[in-house]
């Protein structure tokens, strides 16, 4: 399946002053798969080394950090001549070799034009920040495919395209709106992990066939992550975050008016009443990329960094499609769209999952008095209110309040609605599946 972020890899090939490249992300979002790919599709030739599954290869770093020697060693245990300059060499799942994480810093100082990718699931779990190349390694991070990768991965070329083309300064064909809002509703339920969107991809021609085997293999993805918190977090640990992990989807419906709620600490772990003592496990859940924490502030003075309360935010999954599992939602209810105020924190997660995968980091939320907003992002001296509506209403006290207020140069509202631009007023209205291109 194709992923976009290969551009991304392509500069990084063809940069002069290429670093070794850290490519991040949590477990089963296609890191590896993307790396093999692009290693057979643009190198002569790629070196792949797994470190979990032959932790022995982690012996080759033992005697020393020496690139040439190391680089040796590699084409013995390979079989493989290593060519400097015009392959790929991959260290997946470097977590599991902390002296191949630190020898990264030598690959960049004594042999810069080798092409080095590494890759780890559970990297910031594993090492402290100082077993880290500090200033030596460029970072790229992969997040679930994109509502548009999973239209790619549906063979979908003619909305491909049409997206890619887009015109935002008029509405789209409503024919062209109805057939994407449809297939925005199946994303909610299949969500953007590779291996289910492929699920999906095979037996979509059977829809109940192929929503079962999707919430099959979600039930599956689940229990692997949690397989992982139980192998890194210890025993008593695991169980407070994995008791974290399915406390969100209650969570973020708790509130009946759709909108998800802040993060509340009473009543997850027995006993645990204040963030400090759930702090480790989100934190956990946070670094190994399972959950997206988003703080909220409650004044808009940029930075917004600068407003933020450690203990005041709101915390979504991952991916929508493994919320909807968790939340036991029947994918049949989803695709009618037809589950109450569920269908908000649901839009909510799908917006974000859209925004991460565009490339917003900055991210926050807006919680003043009784106005609230979703998300705010922060982007060259900006901070862009977004208001999130599961259906079709579009009209928002919050956003006039903000408006009022702090008179932004651009609002936008995403909602089930087509695309209706507002260059005078400044007010798009976006439908949820465009939210990535608000970015």
């Amino acid at each position: 399946m194709k992923r976009t972020i290969t551009s991304s890899l392509s500069k990084w090939q063809h940069k002069e002053d290429r670093k070794p490249l850290i490519f991040l992300g949590a477990r089963q979002v296609g890191k590896t798969y993307i790396l093999t790919s692009f290693g057979r599709e643009c190198f002569p030739q790629a070196h792949y080394l797994n470190f979990e599954k032959s932790p022995e290869l982690a012996k080759i770093f033992d005697k020393d950090l020496d690139p040439q020697r190391i680089l040796g060693e590699i084409s013995f245990t390979l079989n493989q001549q290593v060519d400097v300059g015009r392959d790929l060499v991959i260290f997946d799942e470097i977590g599991y070799a902390p002296k191949a994480l630190t020898s990264l810093k030598y690959f960049a100082e004594e042999l810069p034009a080798l092409h080095l990718a590494a890759a780890g699931s559970l990297l910031g779990l594993q090492l402290g920040a100082a077993s880290f190349p500090v200033g030596k390694v460029e970072y790229l991070r992969l997040h679930p495919m994109s509502f548009e990768e999973f239209l790619l991965a549906l063979d979908d070329n003619r909305s491909w395209d049409f997206l890619q083309g887009l015109d935002r300064s008029q509405p789209l064909p409503e024919v062209i709106h109805q057939h994407l809002w449809e297939e925005f509703k199946k994303y909610l339920v299949v969500g953007g992990l590779p291996e289910v969107v492929k699920t999906f991809a095979q037996l979509r021609g059977n829809l109940f066939l192929a929503m079962e085997e999707v919430r099959k293999k979600q039930e599956d993805l689940v229990n692997t992550y949690l397989a992982d918190v139980a192998k890194h977090a210890g025993k008593t640990n695991s169980m407070h975050i994995e008791r974290v992990l399915k406390s969100i989807p209650v969570l973020l419906a708790s509130r009946q008016d759709g909108q998800a709620a802040k993060y509340k600490f009473k009543d997850i772990i027995p006993g645990a009443k204040r963030y400090s003592q759930l702090a480790g496990p989100i934190d956990w859940l946070v670094t190994a990329g399972l959950t997206d924490k988003i703080p909220i502030v409650e004044k808009i003075h940029l930075p917004l960094l600068t407003q933020v309360k450690e203990s005041i935010f709101k915390l979504y999954l991952l991916d929508t499609g493994l919320l909807g599992a968790l939340s036991n939602l029947a994918p049949k209810t989803i695709l009618d769209y037809d589950y109450g105020t569920y269908k908000g924190f649901m839009a909510e997660n799908a917006v974000l999952q859209e925004l991460r995968a565009a490339g917003a980091s900055h991210l926050y939320s807006w919680h003043e008095g009784t106005a609230e907003l979703e998300f705010i992002l922060e982007k060259g001296g900006l901070a862009h209110p977004v208001e999130v509506k599961s259906g079709g209403v579009t009209r928002s006290q919050s956003l006039s309040v903000y408006h009022r207020k702090y008179q932004p140069p651009l609002r936008t509202i995403l909602s089930a609605r087509n695309l209706h631009p507002d260059p005078v007023g400044r007010l798009h209205r976006y439908p949820l599946y465009l939210a990535g291109k608000i970015v």
